[in-house]
């Protein structure tokens, strides 16, 4: 009999052992999930906060298609399967996705945006910013510049 208990004790030690075990799992998988979704919050609140301003560099680049308006077909034409889903096919921050985006596209008929050298529009549209993607290796320079000079056109409308 006694040899029945120490054996039934053993067994439910075992027991309780995988339990706590279980539980101390269970808790610290909770507590990294809500470190990670912290980390996650924190960085869209910072990217909502924080302003984004091109580099001095990239603010006195020279546009080499500056008053080219032969190449604004081709660019209307970029700027529509681009940047319109989000902007908005005037530009305004309006497009269909952005109703879905955390951070709101910028408004391209804004006196902000229009005040930005060309070198800056041409360093975002390259670099990209979240939720907006790098156009760096998607587009070609010359359809960059030519996407600068279309926004250009949108403060007009």
């Amino acid at each position: 009999m006694l040899i029945h208990q120490i054996h039934y004790q053993k067994i439910k030690n075992k027991h309780l052992q995988k339990n706590k075990i279980r539980k101390t799992c269970k808790q610290m998988f909770l507590i990294l999930s809500m470190i990670i979704l912290s980390a996650l919050i924190s960085n869209d609140m910072r990217a909502q906060k924080t302003p984004w301003i091109a580099p001095g560099a990239a603010s006195k680049v020279k546009n080499p298609l500056k008053g080219n308006t032969l190449v604004l077909k081709d660019a209307g034409v970029l700027y529509v399967s681009n940047c319109a889903p989000c902007h908005g096919k005037s530009g305004k921050g309006d497009g269909p996705a952005s109703a879905g985006l955390k951070i709101k596209p910028a408004d391209h008929t804004s006196a902000k945006v229009q005040s930005l050298s060309d070198g800056s529009l041409y360093w975002m549209i390259s670099t990209g910013h979240t939720p907006m993607p790098s156009y760096k290796t998607a587009l070609a320079n010359k359809q960059k510049w030519e996407l600068v000079n279309y926004i250009r056109t949108l403060a007009k409308k």
